[in-house]
């Protein structure tokens, strides 16, 4: 794991943009204690009877244990899911976060023909709330401790979605508790790709990230090579067949500040 923050807890990160020092980035506070991948309720999450056997082959190359305790995750948290797909993470979540938690798993509307995925998956979890108003129109009265977004923030930018980027996260970042967390894994793209890669090849620029975020007020404060892979040159769609699967993906912690 790659920390941002060190020394005595609080240094500036600066990060390498296409044109240099990451726009807008902020003073972090130091980085709380994060729980281990081990920790009993990440274990149970991990190993819950009710997943299916299609997330679970998919585990050794999707870190989950690493990737719970990296969000930070904690029992009694309340979490969006953005972009759920199957449930690989809302499942994993409303377990780790127990009967005092709530996953709200952040859903676009289906159709009688094709439902979303989502739709079977939430009543099998009593504390699953499935939204279907779409990755922008959604609202949840309660403060959230984490928002999490996995192989989608690209997405966003597709012109038929139709969404407002820096207004979508201007949203989450308000949707956060002080000190909440939103963590983003995505597709790397080549670094100083323009943003028309989000559509020809599902990819963005790690940099672009960054930079759209701090812009809303989020500040980064952690990042995890877990899913790294150095092997993917990062020029392809992530859907050919050599690639799918085995992307080069980083992962961003970001926070919104206490005060």
């Amino acid at each position: 794991m790659r920390k941002l923050l060190a020394g005595l807890g609080v240094v500036l990160f600066i990060g390498a943009c296409a044109g240099g020092a990451v726009p807008g980035l902020m003073m972090a506070t130091p980085a709380p204690a994060m729980p281990a991948a081990t920790s009993p309720y990440i274990v149970a999450a991990v190993t819950d009877s009710r997943r299916l056997e299609a997330d679970t082959t998919r585990d050794a190359l999707r870190h989950p244990a690493e990737i719970m305790a990296f969000t930070g995750v904690q029992p009694g948290w309340h979490i969006a899911d953005i972009g759920p797909g199957g449930g690989y993470y809302s499942r994993l979540f409303a377990v780790a976060t127990g009967d005092g938690g709530r996953v709200f798993a952040v859903d676009r509307a289906g159709t009688a023909e094709r439902p979303r995925p989502m739709a079977a998956v939430a009543p099998t979890y009593g504390n699953i709330t499935h939204l279907t108003d779409g990755y922008q129109g959604w609202t949840i009265s309660e403060p959230l401790d984490a928002i999490f977004i996995s192989q989608i923030y690209h997405d966003f930018y597709l012109a038929q979605l139709n969404i407002d980027v820096p207004a979508l996260n201007r949203q989450m970042f308000a949707a956060l508790k002080p000190g909440g967390v939103l963590v983003i894994i995505d597709h790397a793209a080549v670094d100083g790709s323009p943003i028309t890669v989000t559509d020809s090849l599902h990819r963005i620029d790690r940099a672009r990230v960054i930079s759209d975020l701090t812009a809303a007020g989020f500040v980064l404060q952690e990042e995890t090579d877990v899913l790294r892979n150095p092997a993917d040159n990062r020029t392809e769609r992530v859907f050919e067949s050599d690639i799918r699967g085995h992307t080069d993906q980083f992962a961003l912690r970001f926070v919104k500040p206490a005060n």
